[in-house]
């Protein structure tokens, strides 16, 4: 076994060290904030991640997991160092490597053995041929230190079972020396590995989160015509799904795609693309498609009611997808604003998410509306004039119908993620929107006797 040091402590970093403890290395996970380190060495983790904060407890106890902001005593005699710091998206598209250099200078400072350095974080391509030259750079002692290419291909509110269990693991390397020690580190895991060069493999990267992006953003396109000329794009997926060319996965449409990773890595890759003199037609379009998606339900209701102003408005989900606490570029950060500079007095639920987004927007008078946190389904409902589902939360989807027709003032629900049966929410007396469904439309009579018009 190993002894290997992580460097960051987010969902990329983190998760790579609690399961390569798990699998019998020796594991120090590095973070600059002194109090982050302390709170994981009590147990507890800093992200919600389903079967992380065990495994992190299992480990630590064990003695093959710590955590520490020293840096120097953590890459001085390491085997490996991984690094799985942030790359956030620059105004332009392009990724921030500011991170990266950072660590990758520390690195050069520390080593006093040779050693491998694992980017496991996604970066532009010819990014790894950079980090070894600025090591080289700054190396003080007179070792051997190569860079490999690692990305990660774990997707938030299961990513420790992405890990333990991946379909595959790529490697990037230059050299026989690096790959045969980066297929030792993980030869415990028992998983396919694909072996390639470091370029290729900071590639595979970029196309393999693209594709899936395309795909869902093609499918949402397909949807819009669908509401058009009265196809049923669950129907349509459902019919698709059986040639194995295409497959069953991320065909479902929706309010377009959030996250840590699809968003930021499309971008990422049309500006390689620009920079190199290259129109990258299909991921352009891609992008443009997922950001007027994620307002697509707002601007529904919007045609629907004269007004937001004054009305309760239930939202239902403010992560960008169920099994995380992660709100990055959530189709809940769209829409919350254009409901609040409406007017809106918004009721908002969430199992994890709520602190985080009140972060952003605060409880209480919110521009010319108001945003209240409830801590259920039923309270956020109760009087509602109209209700939007942004998250397809377990909890979410484990409401009946007939709890919105008795609770909300108006039965008035847009459905982000299509949820519910158009027929069954139909049957139940409620107006309800979805993506590439036919509307399901309640009655005159019914509508006027809810919104309380009628006299007799």
């Amino acid at each position: 076994m190993y002894k290997i040091a992580v460097a960051g402590t987010g969902y990329v970093g983190l998760v790579a060290g609690v399961c390569f403890a798990e699998v019998g290395h020796q594991v120090t996970c590095v973070d600059i904030d002194e109090d982050k380190v302390n709170v994981m060495k009590s147990g507890v983790s800093p992200i919600y991640e389903e079967g992380l904060e065990e495994l992190m407890q299992k480990n630590y106890n064990a003695g093959r997991l710590d955590y520490t902001t020293d840096y120097q005593s953590a890459y001085k005699d390491a085997d490996a160092i991984f690094i799985g710091v942030g790359t956030p998206e620059q105004p332009d598209g392009s990724a921030n490597l500011s991170y990266i250099a950072t660590v990758a200078r520390q690195i050069a400072e520390s080593v006093e053995k040779d050693c491998l350095v694992v980017v496991k974080s996604t970066v532009p391509v010819g990014t790894n041929d950079k980090v070894e030259q600025f090591i080289q750079d700054f190396l003080i002692n007179d070792v051997k230190v190569e860079v490999a290419s690692n990305p990660e291909f774990l997707a938030q509110g299961s990513a420790v079972k992405d890990t333990l269990n991946a379909e595959r693991i790529i490697i990037g390397t230059e050299s026989k020396w690096a790959e045969n020690l980066l297929m030792k580190v993980y030869e415990p895991f028992n998983l396919p590995i694909v072996s390639v060069n470091r370029r290729s493999a900071e590639m595979i990267k970029y196309a393999s989160n693209d594709f899936l992006a395309l795909k869902i953003s093609y499918m949402n396109d397909i949807a819009n015509l669908c509401e058009l000329v009265g196809a049923d794009v669950q129907d349509v997926a459902k019919g698709m799904s059986y040639d194995e060319r295409i497959g069953s996965k991320f065909l479902n449409a929706g309010i377009g795609f959030g996250g840590s990773c699809f968003p930021k890595d499309t971008k990422a890759l049309e500006y390689i693309a620009r920079q190199n003199g290259y129109d990258l037609k299909t991921i352009k379009a891609t992008i443009d498609v997922n950001q007027e998606q994620k307002t697509r339900l707002y601007k529904k209701a919007s045609q629907r009611l004269i007004t937001f102003n004054g009305l309760k408005v239930a939202v239902l989900g403010l992560t960008f997808k169920p099994g995380t606490d992660d709100l990055r570029e959530a189709a809940s950060l769209e829409n919350v604003p254009l409901l609040l500079e409406q007017g809106a007095d918004i009721y908002a639920y969430d199992p994890v998410g709520a602190d985080n987004f009140a972060k952003v927007h605060p409880e209480g008078k919110n521009k010319k509306g108001s945003i209240t946190y409830v801590n259920s389904i039923e309270n956020a409902l109760d009087g509602a004039n109209v209700c939007f589902i942004f998250t397809e939360w377990g909890e979410v989807k484990a409401i009946a119908p007939e709890v919105y027709k008795t609770l909300m003032r108006t039965p008035l629900v847009y459905d982000g993620r299509n949820i519910y049966s158009v027929d069954e929410m139909a049957k139940s007396g409620i107006e309800y929107y979805s993506i590439g469904r036919r509307p399901a439309m309640k009655s005159s009579m019914e509508e006027e006797k809810n919104l309380g018009l009628q006299t007799s």
